[in-house]
C-alpha cells in the first residue's frame, strides 16, 4: 500500500508498546525519525486498514505491507498444522523478525516478534534478567519450563506466568511476543 511500509509497520508495533514502555518508545520513535503525532496518525491509518473489506486478509495482507516473507515454515498445535510467514528483521529490533501464525483456514492466529534462528537468546537466569525488550515470548518458554500463556487485555498483547528456579511465581507482559515488563505473581 502507497505510504505504507517497514518504517510505519514498526510505529504500529510501537504505539501499543508505548501503554508499557513510553520511554524506550520515545527514543524509537525518534531513533524512526517520527514524532509521537505521526505514530498516532499512521497507527489510525493501519487501523482503517485492518478494517476495511477490501484490504487483503491473512499473509497478503502483511504482504502488502512487509513484501514478501523471507522464512515459511509449519508449527504444529496437537493435530493442528499451521503455517507460519516470518520477514526480515526490522531496524528497531535487530535479531528479531515479525512472524505470524496462520490457522489452517488462513486466518491470522499469532502476529509477534520472534527471534531470529541463530541469534543467541540473552542470558536468563532470573526475573531480574528480564529487561524490558530483552526477550520475546519464545526465550521465556525455553527457559523457564512450565510458562501458562494467557491473552492480555489487547489485541497483539500476551501474559506468560512462569516460576523461576529460586520458586518464586512472576507474570510477564508482551505486545507483539516482545517483553514489556514483569509483576510478581
Amino acid at each position: 500500500m502507497e505510504g505504507f511500509a517497514r518504517r510505519e509497520f514498526q510505529l504500529v508495533l510501537l504505539r501499543r508498546m508505548a501503554d508499557y514502555q513510553p520511554g524506550l518508545v520515545e527514543e524509537a520513535v525518534r531513533a524512526l525519525g517520527a514524532s509521537r503525532t505521526e505514530m498516532r496518525e499512521v497507527n489510525a491509518r493501519w487501523q482503517r486498514i485492518v478494517r476495511s473489506r477490501t484490504f487483503p486478509r491473512g499473509r497478503r495482507r502483511y504482504e502488502a505491507v512487509l513484501g514478501p516473507p523471507s522464512v515459511t515454515g509449519e508449527r504444529r498445535s496437537g493435530d493442528v498444522a499451521c503455517a507460519t510467514a516470518g520477514w526480515p528483521p526490522l531496524p528497531l529490533w535487530p535479531g528479531l523478525r515479525f512472524e505470524i501464525v496462520l490457522a489452517p483456514d488462513g486466518t491470522v492466529a499469532q502476529e509477534w516478534l520472534v527471534r531470529e534462528a541463530g541469534v543467541p537468546v540473552p542470558r536468563l537466569e532470573s526475573a531480574a534478567d528480564l529487561a524490558p525488550w530483552s526477550c520475546v515470548v519464545g526465550d521465556l518458554d525455553a527457559r523457564f519450563g512450565a510458562v501458562a500463556h494467557r491473552d492480555g487485555d489487547a489485541p497483539g498483547r500476551w501474559q506468560a506466568v512462569f516460576t523461576t528456579p529460586d520458586g518464586s511465581t512472576h507474570v510477564a507482559h508482551f505486545v507483539w511476543g516482545l517483553l514489556q515488563t514483569v509483576v510478581a505473581g
